[in-house]
C-alpha cells in the first residue's frame, strides 16, 4: 500500500535469515491495513447481534487464518517454482472478494433496517452511563437468522471460509512476489510461512480492536446511525474495488 511494502522489504536486502523473517513478520502484520481488509472485517463484526471483544477476535482469527491458509498455498508454486496466477483467474478472484465486500454491506443495511441494532442508553449508581444495542425484531426474523447463522461469516467457520477466498487476490500478492525474491528455497518457505502468520494475527489484533471500540463508549451509543454509514462505504468500496479488478478504474493503494 503506496509502496509501503517495498520500503519495509528493502529492509532485508544483503541480511540474514533472522532478517529476512523479520521483514516477512512486519509485512504480514501491515497486510491487514488493507482497504478490502479493514472493509471487510469490520461490516462483518458490526453484523453480529452482540458487540462482543472476544467474538470480534475470534472472528478476525478465523478469517486471517483461512487468508494465511490460501496465501501460502498459492505461495509455494512461486516460491519453488516461480510459477505464477494467470491474470485472468487473478482478475476473477479480484471481482469475487468484490462481490463479498458488497455482500457484506448491503448485509449490514439491510440488518439494520430490521431493527438490529437499537441501542439504549441508562444510568447506574453513582453515575455510571451505559449503553447497550438491542434486537427488536419479529420472532419469526430471529428464527430465520438461527437458521441461516453461518451466513457471511457469522460464524467462525464461515469467516474462516471468506478468509480462503480473500487470501487468493488483495495486495497480498505483492508480498508473495517480494518473498519470493529471497535467496534460498528453506529461506524462502520460511518467509512465506511468517508472511502468512503475520497476516492472521494482525486481523485478529485488528477485530478485536474494532470489537474493543464498539462494545463500549461513544462508537456504541452512536451505533444506530454509524452502521448504515458503514454498510454504504462497504458498498460503495466493493463496487469501485470490482472495477478496478478489471483495469475500469484506477485502484490507488
Amino acid at each position: 500500500m503506496f509502496g509501503l511494502d517495498e520500503s519495509i522489504a528493502e529492509l532485508g536486502h544483503d541480511g540474514g535469515l533472522l532478517l529476512v523473517l523479520v521483514v516477512a513478520l512486519l509485512l504480514g502484520l501491515r497486510h491487514a491495513t488493507d482497504p478490502d481488509h479493514l472493509t471487510a472485517v469490520s461490516t462483518l463484526v458490526m453484523s453480529e447481534d452482540e458487540r462482543d471483544t472476544r467474538r470480534a477476535g475470534l472472528l478476525g482469527l478465523a478469517w486471517g487464518a483461512g487468508h494465511a491458509v490460501t496465501l501460502f498455498a498459492l505461495g509455494l508454486p512461486i516460491v519453488l517454482f516461480e510459477a505464477y496466477i494467470p491474470d485472468w483467474l487473478q482478475h476473477g478472484l479480484e471481482a469475487a472478494i468484490a462481490v463479498v465486500i458488497v455482500a457484506l454491506g448491503v448485509r449490514l443495511i439491510v440488518r439494520w433496517r430490521r431493527g438490529y441494532f437499537h441501542v439504549h442508553t441508562h444510568e447506574h449508581t453513582g453515575g455510571v452511563v451505559h449503553a447497550h444495542p438491542h434486537v427488536h425484531e419479529e420472532a419469526e426474523h430471529r428464527a430465520h437468522e438461527h437458521r441461516h447463522a453461518d451466513a457471511l461469516g457469522r460464524s467462525p467457520r464461515a469467516a474462516f471460509g471468506i478468509g480462503l477466498m480473500h487470501g487468493a487476490g488483495g495486495s497480498a500478492g505483492v508480498g508473495v512476489l517480494l518473498v519470493a525474491t529471497v535467496s534460498g528455497e528453506v529461506a524462502g518457505l520460511a518467509a512465506l510461512a511468517v508472511l502468512a502468520i503475520g497476516t492472521a494475527i494482525s486481523m485478529a489484533a485488528v477485530s478485536t480492536g474494532f470489537g474493543y471500540a464498539l462494545s463500549r463508549g461513544p462508537l456504541l451509543r452512536r451505533f444506530e446511525r454509524a452502521a448504515p454509514v458503514f454498510g454504504a462505504l462497504s458498498v460503495a468500496f466493493g463496487v469501485w474495488y470490482g472495477l478496478a479488478a478489471f483495469e475500469a478504474v484506477p485502484y490507488a493503494f
